[in-house]
C-alpha cells in the first residue's frame, strides 16, 4: 500500500531533474535537406545543366541546417563513371544563409571558395556521361560547424580530410542523366 504514499524531498529532487532531459527528448530532430526546383530526387536532370545544353548548375535549395552550422560544403560526383568517382563540382567554405543557389550560380565567386573538379578546373561541369545506361549524379552539402580553412582550388580529397571532424550534417540530392 505505498504506492499512495507523497513523492519524498528526494523523489520529487530526481523528477525535477528528469523533466528537461525528457522535454528535449521529445522534440523532432531537425533533418538536413538539399533539393532542386528543377528535378526530384531519383529523377532525371533536365538537359540544360549538361554537356549537352547549356551545361549551367541547377537550383538547389536547403533546409534544416543544425544549429551551430558556420559554414557548408558542396560536391557532386559521378559513381558510375568509367574510370571511378568522377567529381564535377566542388565547393566549400559556403555561406549557410541565403538557403538556396540560383540557376547558374556557379558563375559568381562571393561566398564560396572553388575545389578543383576531375577536369582540373575550378569550374561546374555538369553530366556528360558516354552513351549507355544512364548514370548517377549526386549532390552532398555538408554543415560544418567552421569553415574549412582551405585555400581556393582544394580536391575533394582536401575538402573531405578538412571537414572530417567539423561535419554537423550531410544531405544528399540524386539526380539520372543519360545519353
Amino acid at each position: 500500500m505505498g504506492y499512495n504514499r507523497p513523492v519524498g524531498r528526494f523523489g520529487l529532487a530526481a523528477l525535477l531533474a528528469v523533466l528537461p532531459a525528457l522535454a528535449c527528448a521529445r522534440r523532432a530532430p531537425t533533418i538536413m535537406k538539399l533539393t532542386s526546383p528543377a528535378f526530384q530526387n531519383g529523377g532525371t536532370i533536365p538537359k540544360k545543366y549538361t554537356c549537352d545544353g547549356q551545361d549551367e548548375s541547377p537550383p538547389l535549395d536547403w533546409s534544416g541546417l543544425p544549429e551551430g552550422a558556420k559554414s557548408l560544403a558542396l560536391i557532386m560526383d559521378d559513381p558510375d563513371a568509367p574510370m571511378g568517382v568522377w567529381v564535377h563540382w566542388v565547393l566549400y567554405d559556403i555561406a549557410p544563409q541565403p538557403a538556396s543557389f540560383a540557376e547558374g550560380h556557379c558563375r559568381g565567386t562571393s561566398g564560396r571558395s572553388w575545389g578543383v573538379e576531375s577536369f582540373s578546373s575550378q569550374a561546374w561541369r555538369g553530366p556528360c556521361p558516354p552513351p549507355g545506361k544512364p548514370h548517377r549524379y549526386i549532390f552532398h552539402l555538408y554543415a560544418l560547424s567552421a569553415p574549412t580553412g582551405l585555400p581556393s582550388g582544394a580536391t575533394k580529397a582536401e575538402v573531405l580530410r578538412a571537414i572530417a571532424g567539423k561535419t554537423l550534417a550531410q544531405a544528399e540530392l540524386a539526380g539520372l542523366y543519360g545519353r
